[in-house]
């Protein structure tokens, strides 16, 4: 059997591809505002909805936060209420392994493959990234807390990190040669859940992304940043942004505003497949 290899976008495919993922947001956003749940845009969204008023023409995704609260709270409410088939709310449970280590929104009236993907039994649509945010403790709890966010990490998703350096990739490889079978692993990550969320926001005073590599994880943020919302427009839509978005994303990205060099303005996912006609289910 032929290893699956990355496929080459087209800039009108992948706008297209934009618009496609714009209805999956069009409707998560409907059924948040009539549920009640929280989401700021985070990431490439973020900025694109200052810098172009929509997609960072060669971001291919859409990523979203939500207070930790509201995202325990959406799968469920999904399951009850969402409206239309088409769309999945799907998070890695004893049912289901998706090799996400967040919640994803499923589009699926089309097929993307990706590389990392290609080899799990999961509706292979269009997604969209749905991001926890906890509160953040200080001193030895908040080391403990990224430490338990990295064993969540690795026994979740049951892969070795491949871009973490070889200290981490080692740690993981012996971590899960020993601990190899998948109810095991499912107690350890569940136990990794409970002990890195127990941190209300209301009882700290910093916020942070715990699903997320070690750079991203590692920033605190002033909980004030995340909270309420500011609409911006957004492919003619208007979309939540952190109330302090520009601290947030000073912090995370630094001089946001300013173009990447020519190398870096191209789709960060690896796709072996898509088509954006052909259901995936």
């Amino acid at each position: 059997m032929n290893e699956p290899k990355p496929i080459a976008l087209s800039d009108e495919t992948i706008r297209r591809l934009q618009l496609k993922e714009l209805e999956t947001l069009v409707y998560f956003k409907q059924f948040c505002d009539e549920h009640g749940l929280t989401f700021f845009f985070c990431g490439g969204c973020c900025i694109g909805s200052l810098r172009n008023k929509g997609f960072i023409p060669w971001d291919d995704d859409i990523d979203v936060f939500m207070p930790r609260g509201d995202y325990e709270r959406l799968p469920e409410l999904w399951k009850k209420y969402s409206k239309d088939p088409r769309f999945l709310c799907l998070k890695t449970d004893d049912e289901i392994f998706t090799g996400n280590i967040f919640t994803t929104i499923v589009d699926t009236s089309a097929t993307c493959v990706k590389l990392n993907q290609a080899d799990i039994d999961v509706p292979h649509g269009l997604v969209m990234d749905v991001f926890p945010l906890d509160g953040c403790p200080h001193g030895f709890k908040r080391k403990m807390q990224k430490l338990w966010a990295v064993v969540y990490s690795l026994f979740l998703a049951q892969v070795v990190p491949q871009k973490h350096g070889g200290v981490i990739a080692l740690g993981s490889r012996i971590l899960l040669g020993i601990f190899r079978g998948s109810g095991v692993r499912r107690k350890i990550w569940r136990m990794a859940e409970r002990h890195m969320t127990k941190y209300k926001v209301e009882d700290c005073d910093c916020i942070t992304e715990l699903c997320a590599g070690p750079k991203y994880m590692s920033i605190e943020y002033p909980k004030d940043i995340f909270d309420g919302v500011v609409l911006k427009e957004f492919e003619g839509y208007m979309m939540p942004l952190p109330k302090g978005y520009d601290r947030y994303l000073k912090m995370a990205f630094g001089e946001y505003m300013a173009m990447p060099p020519e190398s870096e303005r191209a789709p960060h996912h690896d796709l072996c497949y898509l088509d954006l006609d052909k259901p995936c289910i």
